[in-house]
């Protein structure tokens, strides 16, 4: 009897195993290639990205993006859980990154689209014809109303119901925008009553010091727009549901860089801080490069942010007003639009394949958030200081230690005669600093000075004794 068993058992899978391999989707490592997003022949002929994705539904939604808004054959995309994908016939082919859940009126909104609870897809027409960078919560009537930011620095305040839109700014004018600069929005937010904007300007001119094209900026619904700082930014996040979020203060962050190292801003209980960070790689150093670096809650109450090559663990609260616990998880080179967990997956979008190599194209990658830690090995550098004008006593911004293994700092400066640097590191990572060591370079000289093995902190700082033009350089390998 047995043998019978496992002779019709044998028929049985002789048969249907086939059937059933050949409907299985193929998967390379966490790659679909049939869940690739392009235009079909010549429909894009300048780049075809993921710009943004979202879980709603009961499915993972999806838009892509052209440069420009340049070609045709691209959309919304539905995602299903047996692993199909399927453009939407509402789809629009344009350039957009944006996506919001709007709890209030149980939507969700991507691209120039909305989505309610069960799948049905409206769109913003008028704001179809703009490149979408961002979607923020109204300031005012967070019930009905969004904003819409555009990378061309336009902001718009639209209805959730009615889909009617108004223009509220051009941004340029109310930021400043050098005359000749290339304006390129990338983020917005709001959270503790303050609406913060991105922009992300950054050619030759800015790292020569010629030109300062890049913002951060806020406002408070009411007043004149207030520029808190003339660097490029990419990134301006924080919880999306402010109620949960005001447990933990309602924390902004944002992500920038100059020709030092990478910005890192803090918006709590009013009050801006700052922070450095290493850079993993000079790849992204350009307006266009820096496409798109995101913050995203990836686990309930745990962030995970992409910086210039680098993913790092971002815890969300803030104590005592002092952020700490950031830590780096993996070096990479994956342009990554957007990132979402959806049915126990960590799912990366993409923008692969540009014009340049051939048919614009991009995949998504889907895996777990324990598996970036087999990436690449965290590495990095970075100055606080580069020919910087520094007083005696004035303290550097903190740079990131924590996460790194061989780790060296170099210093120079221009003075006559001896000048001493001194390293304050701040383990606890609560702004308690405690001094490290002095180490006297000379005069118009150069030192450095290399951390034992095993030696780290939160935080590390620099001062010097005497004024002098300073620059001070980390290196993490």
């Amino acid at each position: 009897m047995t043998n019978e068993l496992l002779r019709w058992s044998g028929l049985f899978l002789a048969v249907l195993v086939p059937s059933v391999f050949a409907e299985m989707p193929v998967n390379v490592k966490g790659v679909y290639p049939q869940m690739t997003v392009y235009a079909t022949g010549v429909g894009s002929n300048s780049e075809t990205g993921i710009g943004a994705m979202i879980p709603w539904a009961d499915k993972l939604w999806a838009v892509g993006y052209v440069a420009h808004i340049r070609g045709t054959g691209i959309g919304l995309y539905e995602i299903s859980d047996d692993m199909t994908m399927k453009k939407h016939p509402e789809s629009v082919t344009g350039t957009f990154a944006n996506r919001l859940v709007h709890w209030e009126s149980e939507q969700a909104i991507i691209g120039p689209h909305i989505i309610d609870a069960k799948g049905v897809v409206r769109t913003f027409k008028e704001l179809s014809k703009h490149r979408l960078a961002a979607t923020a919560r109204h300031l005012m009537k967070p019930e009905t109303m969004v904003y819409f930011l555009t990378m061309e620095g336009q902001l718009y305040e639209a209805d959730v119901h009615t889909l009617e839109s108004k223009q509220l700014f051009d941004l340029n004018k109310e930021l400043d925008i050098p005359k000749g600069a290339q304006p390129h929005y990338k983020g917005a937010h709001a959270a503790q009553g303050r609406l913060v904007v991105a922009n992300n300007t950054y050619e030759e001119p800015e790292y020569l010091g010629q030109r300062h094209a890049g913002r951060l900026a806020e406002w408070d619904g009411n007043g004149k727009w207030e520029i808190v700082e003339k660097n490029p930014f990419i990134e301006v996040s924080g919880k999306q549901n402010p109620d949960a979020g005001s447990r933990y203060g309602n924390t902004l962050f944002a992500v920038g860089w100059d020709d030092k190292s990478v910005i890192f801003r803090v918006l709590h209980d009013k009050k801006w801080t700052r922070y450095r960070l290493p850079q993993a790689s000079h790849s992204w150093d350009h307006t266009w490069n820096t496409e798109w670096m995101r913050i995203r809650e990836i686990q309930t109450e745990r962030y995970i942010m992409d910086a210039f090559g680098m993913f790092y663990e971002l815890p969300p609260l803030v104590y005592g007003g002092h952020i700490w616990g950031i830590k780096p998880i993996c070096y990479h080179l994956r342009i990554c639009p957007d990132m979402v967990s959806w049915r126990g997956m960590l799912v990366l979008a993409g923008d692969q394949t540009d014009n340049a190599v051939g048919q614009p194209q991009s995949g998504f990658w889907f895996g777990t958030l324990d598996e970036l830690h087999s990436w690449g090995k965290p590495a990095g550098w970075g100055a606080v200081w580069k020919k910087t004008h520094v007083q005696p006593g004035d303290c550097s911004d903190p740079f990131l230690m924590t996460g790194f293994d061989k780790k060296v700092v170099h210093m120079s400066h221009d003075a006559e005669g001896d000048i001493r640097f001194t390293l304050e590191v701040d383990f606890l990572g609560n702004g308690d600093w405690q001094e490290y060591m002095s180490i006297s370079v000379p005069s118009k000289g150069y030192q450095y000075h290399t951390f034992p093995d095993g030696f780290s902190a939160h935080w590390v700082r620099l001062k010097t004794n005497k004024e002098c033009t300073a620059t001070a350089q980390f290196m993490y390998n």
